[in-house]
């Protein structure tokens, strides 16, 4: 075992590439919400309630009529709500970069006309599993029970992320398959982008198709051992439901768009899920970005754009009333 996969010293770590990141987020944040300046940055914020917590979040709202303040999508009146995509932020579990997912949801209430809760949940080693996919599960269910305060139709729902807001978004989806209380929130699409999805296997043991990819095994010590501090829970399906441990029937849940990257140490493990979700017959649609490393949207702006504009397809699909929108099978 590294030092870095020491809970203790993971800790550790972890909180200081959280102050690392804190300075330099501005700069990063800056050059990114200038992207895409066709799409207008019309956004109010707001707080969620939860166990762990109260949640901040960034909601983007898909138009604004600015005689009567009432929000209308595209191909919507006045009189309706246009539908809501729950979008979970990357960082490992450890780092809080909710700003840089900014061009992802202006481009996704523009382009899907829907209503975006872009969400500022806990993170690791201040809340470690299973706090940020318990609580991403609660913004969820709050999301679609209060649309009609909020403007946006909550049984028009859709969750997704990139990175580890992939993962939690996957864990959600699972969480609502395997409700009990008959109050799970009904979940029309699932966007996995380049989402980590087995912890369990050692990044040692990953292989990702350049020398060199963006993603490094000392990185997952620190993010791994800080978020799931005991390995043995790394197995949990809300954790790694791509490791074969996993057996568990998926047949109901969310239908999935999952997005991986060509070069991307997570990539194998993106496959697998696609696949184990094909077989339940709830993957609509696999996208290997070509020639991409993890995080490739951060400085990729035109790949970036090819890629939101599918996801943004695929959201509006999912939450238009009609035929058409039941799962397909498709070759990444």
């Amino acid at each position: 075992m590294s030092l870095l996969a020491r809970p203790a010293i993971a800790s550790l770590a972890a909180r200081a590439m959280q102050r690392l990141t804190a300075l330099a987020d501005r700069r990063i944040a800056s050059s990114l919400l200038g992207r895409y300046p066709e799409y207008p940055r019309n956004t109010r914020e707001l707080t969620v309630p939860t166990a762990a917590g109260p949640a901040r979040a960034v909601v983007y709202l898909p138009a604004t009529d600015a005689a009567t303040d009432t929000d209308t999508a595209p191909g919507s009146t006045p009189d309706s709500a246009p539908p809501v995509h729950v979008n979970f932020h990357g960082g490992g579990y450890v780092l809080p970069p909710i700003r840089l997912d900014d061009p992802l949801c202006r481009f996704l209430a523009a382009e899907a006309g829907a209503a975006v809760v872009n969400v500022d949940y806990v993170v690791a080693p201040q809340h470690p599993f299973p706090a940020p996919p318990h609580q991403a599960y609660e913004i969820v269910r709050w999301v679609a029970g209060h649309g009609a305060e909020h403007g946006w139709d909550g049984d028009r729902l859709t969750v997704g992320g990139q990175s580890a807001g992939g993962g939690l978004a996957a864990a959600v989806a699972r969480q609502a398959l395997e409700a009990k209380d008959g109050e799970a929130p009904s979940i029309a699409l699932q966007v996995l982008h380049y989402p980590p999805l087995d912890l369990a296997t050692d990044a040692r043991d990953k292989r990702a198709a350049i020398a060199k990819p963006m993603l490094r095994p000392w990185m997952a010590d620190i993010f791994d051992s800080a978020y799931v501090p005991d390995p043995r829970r790394r197995t949990d399906p809300l954790v790694s439901p791509a490791h074969p441990s996993d057996t568990a029937d998926l047949t109901g849940i969310a239908p999935a768009f999952v997005v991986t990257a060509e070069y991307d140490l997570l990539r194998a493990e993106g496959v697998r899920y696609a696949d184990r979700l094909r077989e339940a017959g709830a993957l609509l649609d696999h996208y290997d970005v070509p020639g991409a490393d993890h995080g490739y949207d951060q400085k990729d702006a035109e790949t970036a754009r090819d890629v939101y504009a599918l996801i943004a397809a695929h959201v509006r699909r999912a939450t238009t009333p009609g035929p058409g929108n039941t799962p397909r099978e498709n070759q990444p």
